[in-house]
């Protein structure tokens, strides 16, 4: 899972999105819309501003564009429990049911979504619900296929 080339968004579509955000439209964050937008995976602010930093985008502004999107609910922010946030574009057919499960390689840290995937939580039998809360996240981690 990668790049995806037929997930592209326009200036116009990124421009749309961040208006009804109630945000300006940036240079910055048109850029950060379109990059995310050809991905199905999360992607670190390091992976965005390895392709965004040599266009020009200052690497501090890329950050703030990523937070700041993610406030305000254009972007997913992930944390695989590695130090890193991990963004991904929110797409309305994936993510209007809460977030979809993530797998995380343990040996090359790469993460990817697993949309296909349905989990699950139930309870044990005679144990009380309520107690968790609401799950936001759910992330299996394991060996991926090429690093097995």
């Amino acid at each position: 899972m990668g790049k995806d080339e037929t997930a592209g968004l326009s200036v116009q579509q990124a421009r749309e999105m961040l208006r009804a955000a109630d945000l300006r439209s940036t240079a910055s964050r048109l850029a950060v819309l379109q990059y995310l937008a050809n991905f199905n995976k999360p992607l670190s602010h390091a992976e965005v501003a390895d392709a965004l930093v040599p266009q020009g985008y200052d690497k501090s502004t890329l950050y703030r564009c990523l937070v700041e999107l993610a406030d305000s609910n254009l972007l997913s922010r992930l944390d695989a429990g590695d130090h890193a946030w991990r963004f991904e574009l929110r797409r309305t057919d994936e993510h209007e049911d809460g977030q979809h499960p993530h797998f995380m390689c343990l040996d090359c840290g790469k993460v990817t979504c697993l949309p296909e995937v349905e989990v699950k939580i139930v309870p044990s039998s005679g144990k009380k619900t309520g107690m968790m809360g609401d799950v936001t996240e759910i992330f299996l981690k394991g060996h991926c296929t090429e690093c097995k």
